[in-house]
């Protein structure tokens, strides 16, 4: 029989030298995103889930994915979300010691534009200024790899900001496009007037020939937006992570409340959300947790 929330807690501060919060449970520590943006909003409500078991959590809000997966590396953080191309990168190539908890929904790449510019696609960037996202975010490592796939004759001048900023600078003329990678529809570009999306589906072959299957081809649906049209573009799903020696229990733990309470969470939905075990088990290259393998196990039998 599993030991209890308390205990498992207990073991998982000693292993990662913390102490207890007012003498009772020590805390995890969740790293998601920017206040208001999608991991933000759902480590809030992952975070409320697991303090309704008695757990106490202290939220990070952070850049997102590459910061996640550095905190989590280096024992600031035991758990938090991030892009499987940079969760693929972090395990492969700068051999981090993270894990996979779950698979939990598609990302898919915005590359957006306003709506009267004269541009029609990724080609037509050359030598314009284009906002790649936030240093340390997931959009940031996919924005840079799409546009190198592009094979642009003349690099587009790039800036960092993150998605409300770029929104208002695309809007006052100061970029003339900027990346985006999150669930559709993304609230903050549903509300956006006199955008559109470009096509990307033509790089996903070239993408996956260099990183692996972290890409795959996914279309933005009609209507999603104020666009009438599906929009062809490059899909990444969005893993919940974890340090690698967090102790099985906790990992056991914070996955069954992840699955448990999914209707709750909201996940980013139509399409894509799926918090649903035999989609969260296929995280590729980077491995699952040994405790969030024995809840897939229980699940399954």
């Amino acid at each position: 029989m599993p030991i209890s929330r308390r205990a498992l807690f207990g073991f998982a501060a000693a292993a990662a030298g913390g102490c207890s919060t007012g003498g009772d449970l020590p805390e995890l520590r969740l790293a998601t995103g920017l206040s208001g943006g999608p991991y933000g909003e759902l480590g809030d409500r992952l975070a409320g889930e697991l303090r309704r078991d008695g757990l106490r959590v202290r939220v990070l809000p952070t850049a997102a994915s590459v910061q996640n997966l550095a905190m989590m590396a280096d024992g600031r953080a035991d758990v938090g979300f991030a892009l499987a191309d940079s969760a693929d990168d972090a395990v492969r190539v700068r051999r981090r010691p993270v894990s996979a908890l779950a698979r939990m929904y598609m990302n898919y790449v915005h590359l957006v534009v306003a709506s009267g510019a004269p541009i029609s696609g990724i080609g037509d960037l050359a030598g314009r200024v284009v906002s790649v996202g936030v240093e340390g975010s997931g959009t940031s490592v996919t924005a840079a790899r799409v546009l190198a796939a592009a094979a642009l004759g003349r690099a587009p001048r790039t800036v960092r900001l993150e998605l409300d900023d770029s929104i208002e600078a695309l809007r006052d003329g100061r970029i003339e496009a900027f990346f985006w990678s999150g669930g559709v529809p993304t609230p903050a570009l549903a509300a956006a007037r006199g955008v559109r999306l470009l096509p990307l589906e033509e790089l996903v072959l070239v993408l996956r020939r260099q990183y692996g299957l972290v890409y795959e081809h996914a279309t933005v649906p009609a209507g999603a937006y104020a666009a009438t049209r599906a929009v062809p573009t490059v899909g990444t799903p969005s893993y919940l992570m974890c340090r690698t020696s967090l102790p099985a229990e906790a990992a056991y733990t914070v996955t069954e409340t992840l699955f448990r309470a999914r209707d709750r969470l909201r996940a980013p939905s139509a399409p894509g959300g799926r918090l649903d075990p035999r989609y969260a088990i296929g995280t590729g290259a980077v491995p699952l947790h040994a405790g969030a393998a024995r809840y897939y196990r229980s699940v399954y039998g």
